[in-house]
C-alpha cells in the first residue's frame, strides 16, 4: 500500500496528476446545493482539492464554509480564485486532527475513496464527531469493488451501510443518475444524517 501522506498528495499536485479532478462541480453535488435554502449553514469540505463545491457555494451566497486539505497547493489555488475568502476557513492539515465541530453539513467528493481503506471506520467516527446532531454528511461514494490499487478505492452499498448505520440515519444511498460519463453507474449519491 502506498503511503497516502502529505508528501504523496503534494507530489500529485506538483506533477499535475489529478485524475480525480473533473474541472467543475459535479452535477449531483450541485443539484444538492441548489436545494439548500439556509445560506448560514456551517459547511465543511474535507480533502477539498480544487474545491469547485466551495466556489459554487460562495457564488450562491454561502459564507460559513470551511475547507481542509493535507496538501498546500490546492489551498493556494483557492486563494487565487477567491482572493477575499477568509483565510481562517482554509485549513491545511490532516482531517483526522481537525478540532472544529458543530457542522450542519459536510460535503463528500472523492475524499473518502482517497483514504487508505483501513481508515474508513475512523472516517465514520470523525464525521459523527464533526457534525451537530441531525447534521448531514452528503455527496458521492464510489460503487465498484474495493481494490488495493487505489486511490481511488472502491466500496459497496453494503459496506457503507455497515460503516455508517450505527451513528447515522441512511436517508439516501442510491446510484447517482447524473454522474459524468466516465463515472456513470459507479457513483452513489448519499445523504447520511447524524443520530
Amino acid at each position: 500500500m502506498k503511503k497516502l501522506n502529505k508528501e504523496f498528495w503534494e507530489q500529485k499536485y506538483d506533477r499535475g496528476d489529478m485524475g480525480w479532478d473533473i474541472g467543475h462541480i459535479s452535477a449531483p453535488i450541485k443539484e444538492y446545493i441548489d436545494q439548500l435554502t439556509d445560506k448560514h449553514l456551517k459547511i465543511l469540505i474535507p480533502g477539498a482539492g480544487n474545491a469547485y463545491e466551495l466556489l459554487y457555494l460562495v457564488e450562491n451566497g454561502f459564507s460559513n464554509v470551511f475547507v481542509i486539505d493535507i496538501a498546500r497547493q490546492p489551498l493556494e489555488q483557492i486563494k487565487k480564485r477567491i482572493p477575499n475568502f477568509p483565510e481562517g476557513q482554509l485549513l491545511e492539515g490532516n482531517f483526522f486532527d481537525l478540532a472544529l465541530n458543530n457542522f450542519d453539513l459536510i460535503l463528500e467528493q472523492t475524499f473518502f475513496c482517497a483514504l487508505d481503506p483501513c481508515l474508513r471506520a475512523a472516517y465514520a467516527s470523525k464525521m459523527k464527531q464533526l457534525l451537530k446532531p441531525n447534521g448531514k454528511l452528503a455527496g458521492l461514494l464510489f460503487n465498484f469493488p474495493l481494490t488495493e490499487s487505489g486511490p481511488p478505492f472502491g466500496g459497496s452499498p453494503a459496506e457503507y451501510k455497515s460503516l455508517f448505520q450505527e451513528n447515522f440515519k441512511i436517508k439516501v444511498l442510491e446510484t447517482a443518475y447524473n454522474s459524468i460519463k466516465p463515472r456513470a453507474d459507479k457513483e452513489l449519491f448519499f445523504i447520511f444524517e447524524s443520530k
